[in-house]
């Protein structure tokens, strides 16, 4: 698959503003969808919206789902074992990527390298410019159900290993994910398809096309 990301001119967006900005500006939703293994069948509504400022990635996920949980209250911690969206990206080709994973609480992880054994942790610092929001608050929750939403507002810095002068005209790869490792239902959905035998979603060639425009 591809995908478009389209560049908003001068869009100085807040992640608590985002879901309207993004309306306002006719983003549309793309479908985190595909259900890859089938012992895994549980498939929550699940989409996302993405756009840039040339310095500046804005993501925005809405979800529904029957087990809302999360426990992970600080960052660079099991967010994948919560109520979980991810965004995987490849700005040099493969195999080099980084892994942007949040829970329901705006709570990240990111990491990056060649593949899933050598993951370098993006460092805190790099992760306090991330802007977050989510519908939910940010303390940590269990047994509830229904909808959710968060929004991360992203600097291109925070991917510190690419000297990205701009993301504006910029080819790349990734993948959007949702997860929940340690819910009632685990599941694990993607954008683009995977296929491997157990649910991997560290497999940079199953990434779909990037442009960011």
């Amino acid at each position: 698959m591809s995908l478009l990301v389209k560049k908003v001119k001068n869009a100085n967006w807040k992640a608590s503003e985002l879901s309207e900005a993004f309306d306002n500006a006719n983003i549309p939703f793309q479908p985190v969808s595909y259900v890859n293994w089938p012992e895994y069948p549980y498939k929550p509504d699940v989409k996302f919206r993405i756009a840039h400022n040339g310095n500046t990635i804005f993501l925005n996920y809405q979800v529904e789902e029957s087990d809302i949980k999360a426990v992970c209250n600080e960052d660079n911690g099991k967010v994948w074992e919560d109520s979980c969206v991810e965004f995987f990206v490849t700005f040099d080709g493969e195999p080099f990527y980084y892994n942007v994973e949040c829970n329901c609480i705006g709570n990240v992880l990111i990491g990056a390298g060649a593949g899933r054994q050598d993951r370098k942790p993006i460092p805190a610092e790099y992760l306090n410019r991330i802007d977050r929001w989510s519908s939910l608050g940010n303390l940590p929750v269990q047994d509830k159900s229904g909808k959710w939403e968060v929004s991360l507002v992203i600097p291109k810095e925070v991917f510190m290993f690419d000297k990205l002068d701009s993301l504006a005209g910029l080819p790349a790869k990734g993948n959007f994910y949702k997860c929940g490792d340690k819910l009632k239902v685990p599941h694990f959905l993607s954008w683009n398809p995977i296929q491997s035998e157990h649910p991997d979603f560290h497999l940079p060639h199953y990434f779909g096309d990037l442009l960011f425009e």
